[in-house]
């Protein structure tokens, strides 16, 4: 008996969250079900080095491929292709809001079960407004587990509408590698201490935060400093104050190799609470503000609990003390022992027992919603059916949404021709996403029909 297939897509967020979510969940799948990732962030090509499944990259809406409303339908129809081309029983979207194209695959293929693994910890942002419409749209939300869920006060924390699981994460106690084998991997010193460092850069703010933590490492003696890309702002100008041993590292996922740090420095997202914490790595965090992850809150969960430290992410001189308490044995000692309390990150294995038992379940009918149609007198308005509907609603709200706060002019850059590749090579992949060009990715042992069906949408989609 062939192995059903579930497709897990996933949003381009800030960092690797969705999408490391998305392949801890396709390892724990491979057991019984044929796992396909297709997501909007460029590391999805690093997916064979996490999940060893098949992939395709969907160009996000910001790629300027074609217009907003094209992306819609372009979404929609590039899913709706593939689960007529795998047979996929779920569709599961790891994001924040599913975006029309995801709803908009209900309206043409209902017997599909629709799946949100939607992550807690939200700010209150105007996204909110459509948590109650987006939710009914599901057959199933899951929410990833949090070691800092006591302190989620955000619009999801009181739903009752979900299922909560265990964290998920990537880190696995049983195959990552040990202090001795992961130095030699990354090739760091076995004798000299190491710290991890992980801040974004870019803009101001974030290069003044990354030097006020470099700065308070000068600190810490014969100490090597870990970064996964060069310190340097946008003109070339160095970010990292003098005296320290820096090495680039660029090695994935890092999760398996965290137990060669003896400390790190990061922002509060989810993956890396879930990441270093379960690996019990003494760290800073300093939490980033932007989008709609309050880390600010995981990270104070995590420093009046003593399991790591955190800061206002605001003050520099409190971002260097802090970075400098990292060179105390004592301080990492007691952070360290108490992260041996947390609960185990089995996550992943959770949603793939949930998922194997919906793969046989029939997905919500009309009848089933009928008294959501009734609430929202949305058949009058447009006539396309009740999820139809939604998803022309969603489309409208977004508009009015837009009318008060508009995007910025983007030029839409239309192409000539469909581009078209069948390829798991990550550097062949993060080339063409890097160009810029419109392509399309297909996943590998694509059929024929399957092809010549994703050249009609692209065309339909982006070309001139």
């Amino acid at each position: 008996m062939d192995k059903p297939t579930i497709i897990l897509a996933t949003s381009n967020g800030i960092g690797m969250g969705h999408l490391t979510r998305a392949s801890a969940i396709a390892s724990e799948l491979k057991s019984f079900a044929n796992p396909i990732i297709i997501s909007m962030a460029s590391g999805v090509v690093e997916v064979p080095k996490i999940a060893g499944v098949r992939f395709e990259y969907i160009p996000g809406r910001d790629r300027k491929w074609m217009g907003r409303h094209e992306w819609d339908a372009y979404l929609r129809d590039r899913i709706v292709a593939l689960i007529d081309e795998t047979n996929a029983k779920i569709v599961s979207f790891d994001g924040v809001v599913p975006y029309p194209g995801i709803i908009g695959i209900k309206s043409v293929r209902s017997n599909i079960n629709l799946v949100w693994v939607r992550r807690g910890f939200w700010q209150k942002t105007p996204t909110r407004y459509l948590l109650n419409l987006q939710s009914k749209m599901m057959d199933l939300i899951i929410t990833p587990g949090d070691f800092g869920q006591s302190y989620d006060k955000g619009p999801t924390a009181k739903r009752a509408d979900s299922v909560m699981v265990k964290p998920i994460s990537i880190f696995n106690p049983l195959t990552t590698l040990n202090k001795s084998d992961a130095r030699s991997t990354l090739g760091l010193d076995q004798d000299r201490p190491a710290v991890l460092v992980q801040l974004g850069i870019g803009e101001a703010d974030l290069n003044a935060k990354m030097t006020a933590a470099l700065t308070g490492l000068i600190s810490w003696p014969n100490l090597q400093v870990v970064l996964t890309k060069d310190p340097v702002d946008s003109n070339g100008n160095n970010l990292a104050p003098a005296g320290l041993d820096i090495k680039i590292i660029r090695h994935f996922p890092l999760a398996n190799v965290l137990n060669a740090f003896d400390a790190a420095i990061c922002a509060a997202g989810y993956n890396s609470v879930h990441e270093e914490l379960a690996a019990k790595i003494p760290t800073l965090f300093i939490p980033n503000t932007r989008g709609t992850d309050n880390q600010a809150a995981r990270a104070l969960w995590a420093a009046d609990n003593k399991m790591a430290l955190t800061v206002d992410q605001s003050n520099l001189i409190e971002i260097k003390e802090n970075a400098a308490k990292l060179a105390l044995a004592s301080i990492r000692d007691e952070l360290a022992n108490n992260c041996g309390k947390l609960e185990k990150v089995t996550g992943a294995l959770d949603v793939a027992n949930l998922f194997k038992e919906l793969v046989n379940k029939p997905a919500k009918n009309e009848e089933q919603l009928s008294t959501t149609l009734f609430k929202l007198k949305l058949q009058d308005l447009f006539g396309r059916g009740w999820r139809g509907s939604v998803y022309s609603l969603l489309q409208a709200l977004t508009l009015v949404y837009r009318w008060f706060k508009p995007h910025k002019d983007v030029q839409v850059m239309h192409a000539n021709d469909v581009k078209v590749y069948e390829t798991d090579k990550a550097d062949e992949l993060r080339k063409l996403i890097k160009s810029g060009n419109p392509f399309e990715h297909l996943i590998i042992g694509a059929s024929e029909s399957y092809k010549s069906r994703r050249i009609e949408i692209a065309s339909k989609a982006y070309l001139k």
